[in-house]
C-alpha cells in the first residue's frame, strides 16, 4: 500500500508540474514577468520535490522484492 501512496504521490506532483509549465506560458504570454517567475520558481520545486521522491521509492521496492 506503501508503494502505491508513493507512486500516487509522484503522479500527482508530476501532474502539478506539468500544470505550472502551463500555466507559465499564459504568464509570459500576458507579459506577467513577476508571476511567471514566482510560477517558474513553483514548477522548479514540484519537480524537486518529485525527484526526491523517486530514489527512496526505488530502495524501498529492491527491499521489498529481496524480502
Amino acid at each position: 500500500m506503501r508503494r502505491n501512496d508513493s507512486r500516487k504521490r509522484t503522479e500527482t506532483l508530476d501532474y502539478i508540474q506539468s500544470m505550472l509549465g502551463q500555466l507559465r506560458v499564459m504568464a509570459e504570454n500576458e507579459r506577467c514577468d513577476m508571476l511567471a517567475y514566482l510560477i517558474e520558481m513553483a514548477f522548479l520545486e514540484a519537480g524537486e520535490v518529485a525527484r526526491a521522491e523517486r530514489p527512496s521509492r526505488a530502495g524501498r521496492d529492491r527491499r521489498d522484492s529481496a524480502a
